[in-house]
């Protein structure tokens, strides 16, 4: 463990980083997955869905090694048990280059899942845990309306997630997406999630009955502007 000791893990080795770094750390995870969704079906007679997500990418390379790990171990899985069930593979957008690379990431990637903590950190160039010193100061002088951690900034982080969107959706025509972190429980942020098209929000357990009527909110807005939307659930 010493030898993983990092000045700034956040920006470090983690994510798809570590598991290329060491593999059986995604083959076990993967399988724990896997054979969670074996039991499943055994015992109660239903066919999972499955879907892994693969965090942190920027580069597409490291989503294929990792892919081709998860196949592997699915279909070991699958022989073992002896039996076949369905699943998905996608990644977590949570750093700018991955929303740049969005269309060649789609090219492989089933399913998008915007990791808004991370990529408000990554864009921003801000810790998450050490910015509440500071913030209030910007606050105060004017130069942020919002805590960006708190709101998503949809001038900067989301505009790449909007790039994102429209870059991953010409690969892929109709991919979901949806976004994870704690914007995902805030109605101003779930209203730019549902004009953009986004499929889904995912939040704290806490956050759910707010983050429910936020969606269903937005979702009537749209459609009293004839927006698309993406009935976020």
């Amino acid at each position: 463990t010493a030898q993983l000791r990092e000045a700034n893990p956040m920006l470090g080795h983690r994510g798809c980083r570590l598991a290329i770094t060491y593999p059986e750390i995604c083959e076990m995870q993967t399988r724990a997955i896997f054979e969670a969704a074996a039991s499943l079906r055994r015992r109660q007679q239903m066919v999972p869905i499955v879907e892994v997500m693969v965090p942190l990418v920027s580069h597409v390379e490291e989503f294929q090694i990792l892919k081709e790990v998860v196949e592997k171990t699915a279909l070991v899985v699958q022989q073992e048990q002896q039996m076949s069930f369905t699943y998905h593979i996608g990644t977590m957008m949570e750093l700018p280059r991955a929303c740049l690379q969005a269309e060649k990431l789609a090219q492989s990637a089933e399913f998008f899942s915007f990791g808004s903590n991370d990529l408000t950190q990554s864009t921003y160039g801000l810790s998450r845990d050490d910015a509440s010193t500071f913030l209030p100061n910007y606050k105060a002088k004017g130069i942020l309306e919002q805590d960006p951690f708190v709101t998503l900034d949809t001038d900067g982080v989301g505009e790449l997630i909007l790039l994102a969107v429209e870059r991953g959706r010409k690969a892929r025509s109709g991919m979901k997406m949806g976004i994870c972190g704690e914007h995902a429980g805030d109605p101003s942020s779930i209203d730019f999630c549902d004009r953009i098209g986004l499929d889904y929000v995912s939040c704290s357990p806490w956050r759910v009955p707010l983050a429910r009527l936020a969606a269903a909110q937005a979702a009537l807005r749209g459609a009293d502007r004839g927006d698309r939307g993406g009935g976020a659930k």
